[in-house]
């Protein structure tokens, strides 16, 4: 008899989960995640026979469970307290810091970025009289006890490869306090040293004299999305002064010009605040100082840490322009740069985006 009760509950809960997952209605987005979901693939003899449609239909499965943000609370909780992993799903916390183990180094992926680099220096930079340079910003567990990248490996790797620019040094001017506790960036409020370091190696002046905002909402970073474990918020704070007020910032994502900010309020209330920061993800985007004591020029190739540094670099040039060749195709920049009136070139990227680098077009 309790066979069959067990028998008819697990028949009963089963069902009703069948019957979930097929009626109730489904999300393309995880908010909490910040990513797309899957969706349910498409059909054909050959999708079914390869087996691509049954690997497809178990990620749709998985995305779209009913529930699912609490069954993942629960196995986050239950790595941690009950089967006393150090991770779950890569993601840890250590020192109140939530972070996301990368390792080991991969070789082919600094190659892939050095090799697009050295494309652009000899397309449009080795003749253009422009002084190159390269900077490596460390991801958190550079400063965490875990598995982590041999830093000093791919710091020299990429120098190696990259024997036309100039590195910056910038890990010392870093400590694990200079990151959110809930997301992969820098605090704009504590990079100052790190903005000085790297104008002085460009011998461009900058006065750190700025004005500390405080903005009103919290923020919880991508790890606290992922991690699906209750933490505090971060708060974000943004650095203001007459130069970055006036400063006036285009954007040319579109691929015409349009007026943009440098700290966007409504990208601040938005899936992501972070990306207030001279609007996030831009491909290419443009900012110029009218009281710029010179005509200087400079450009940064980037990731997403620079668009928290760069509007603490504004005061030392007239011009910037900031370059994602993740959204756009190096092989077309001539339509949209002209490298000939740069003075000096960044390569700003994070120790994270070198070591998974197939983003980079």
């Amino acid at each position: 008899m309790k066979n069959k009760i067990t028998c008819s509950l697990l028949a009963a809960l089963v069902l009703t989960f069948s019957l979930l997952c097929i009626f109730l209605p489904k999300s393309d987005f995880s908010e909490s995640e910040r990513r797309v979901l899957a969706a349910f693939p498409d059909i054909s003899t050959e999708s079914v026979f390869s087996g691509d449609f049954s690997e497809k239909f178990e990620e749709y499965s998985t995305d779209t469970f009913p529930f699912r943000d609490i069954f993942r609370g629960i196995k986050a909780y239950s790595s941690e307290f009950i089967f006393k992993l150090s991770d779950n799903n890569k993601l840890f916390s250590q020192n109140g810091h939530l972070s996301k183990l990368e390792y080991p180094l991969n070789l082919p992926m600094l190659d892939h970025a050095a090799e697009r680099f050295s494309s652009i220096f000899e397309s449009y930079l080795k003749d253009s009289g422009a002084s190159v340079y390269l900077s490596l910003v460390p991801d958190k567990n550079y400063f965490l006890d875990t598995l982590k990248l041999d830093y000093d490996k791919l710091t020299s790797y990429m120098q190696g490869k990259m024997h036309y620019a100039e590195y910056i040094d910038v890990f010392p001017t870093l400590t694990i306090d200079d990151y959110y506790t809930t997301d992969s960036h820098w605090r704009q409020e504590c990079i100052g040293d790190t903005a000085k370091a790297i104008a002085d190696a460009m011998q461009a002046e900058i006065s750190e004299n700025y004005t500390e905002n405080i903005l009103d909402v919290p923020f919880y970073g991508v790890y606290a999305g992922q991690a699906a474990k209750r933490v505090a918020p971060d708060t974000i704070k943004y650095l203001t002064n007459d130069i970055i007020s006036d400063c006036i910032v285009t954007s040319y994502d579109t691929g015409s010009a349009k007026p943009a900010a440098m700290y966007d309020m409504d990208k601040a209330h938005g899936r992501d605040p972070y990306e207030m920061f001279l609007s996030g993800n831009c491909s290419l985007l443009t900012i110029e100082n009218p009281n710029a004591e010179k005509e200087r020029e400079l450009v940064v190739f980037r990731d997403s840490f620079a668009g928290s540094l760069v509007p603490l670099l504004c005061e030392g040039y007239s011009k910037i322009t900031l370059v994602d060749i993740r959204y756009i195709q190096s092989s077309i920049l001539q339509s949209f740069v002209d490298f000939d009136r740069a003075d000096d070139v960044l390569f700003l990227y994070s120790t994270s985006l070198m070591n998974n680098s197939l983003a980079l077009k």
